[in-house]
């Protein structure tokens, strides 16, 4: 059982790692990124576009949520 709980907290941390909001961004990027490729909307050099695209912008909109003053 010891193992069980090892390995758990182990994949948290490495999926999760210190901000939950870019994990959740990766996982919203790559479900569109999914359904865009399903529909057949874009190639493979769209979708590599599409797709980092998707992440810088989650990135930026995570790092501007972090840093923004504290409200009193």
């Amino acid at each position: 059982m010891k193992f069980l709980k090892a390995f758990g907290q182990f994949w948290y941390d490495f999926i999760i790692g210190d901000d939950w909001k870019i994990a959740v961004a990766v996982v919203l990027a790559l479900g569109v990124l999914l359904a865009v490729m399903k529909a057949g909307l874009l190639g493979d050099t769209g979708l590599t576009l599409l797709g980092g695209a998707f992440i810088v912008v989650a990135f930026a909109i995570s790092l501007a949520i972090d840093v923004r003053p504290k409200r009193k």
